[in-house]
């Protein structure tokens, strides 16, 4: 039984050699084994491809709200007739101012209080005072002139898409008689307003306002 004992393998001259620890395998299949936690890449470029395509949409979004809102101006505009070419050419004025000046010559006194009303007269319901108001300026012109002819408008100047002013010249003959002049200048102020043109006011510009 107490036969020698067989050497031990590990075990070396000068007594057992000491157990080291093995280093780490890293296995193929596993991205990154054996080191920090492993954070995706995105591949190069798609950042900023992403951050392209936003901006594009943005740009496009932008460009729709500036066409949606130039529409609803012009539609604002047409539906209130406010087309100042159309409203205030000179010729329009012309025949508006005359027409007005023919009115107080012949003391027309509804067509003088429409004009004078600047687009009230159909709301208004009581319209005598204004009405009164028609023949003392008639009577008045009628002491000034015995007949009237505009020859040209000077200027026009709009005060909004629907109001003007406009400065025109006139051939007049007193009423007291004498020779015709033919370089009396007015200013009318003028208002358009569903395919008419009103003369709100009308004053000379050697005298009074009618």
């Amino acid at each position: 039984m107490g036969g020698p004992h067989p050497p031990n393998p590990v075990a070396g001259a000068d007594g057992p050699v000491p157990y080291t620890e093995s280093p780490p395998v890293d296995f193929p299949h596993e991205p990154n084994a054996g080191g920090p936690p492993y954070v995706p890449v995105p591949p190069p470029g798609y950042p900023r491809r992403r951050s392209k395509r936003r901006l594009i949409i943005g740009v496009l979004l932008a460009v729709a709200l500036v066409a949606a809102m130039t529409v609803a101006i012009v539609y604002g505009v047409r539906t209130n007739g406010a087309n100042t070419g159309a409203a205030f050419s000179e010729a329009s004025a012309k025949t508006a101012i005359q027409g007005y000046l023919d009115a107080l010559e012949n003391r027309q006194t509804d067509n003088i209080v429409r004009n004078t009303m600047c687009g009230l007269y159909d709301a208004v319901r009581d319209k005598r005072s204004d009405q009164a108001l028609a023949k003392l300026s008639s009577d008045a012109f009628r002491k000034q002139f015995s007949d009237v002819e505009v020859t040209s408008v000077d200027k026009i100047v709009y005060l909004s898409q629907y109001q003007a002013q406009a400065l025109f010249t006139m051939r007049v003959s007193p009423a007291t008689g004498g020779p015709m002049r033919a370089d009396v200048q007015g200013v009318a102020q003028l208002l358009f307003q569903r395919g008419e043109t009103l003369v709100c006011s009308y004053v000379l510009r050697t005298g009074g306002s009618y």
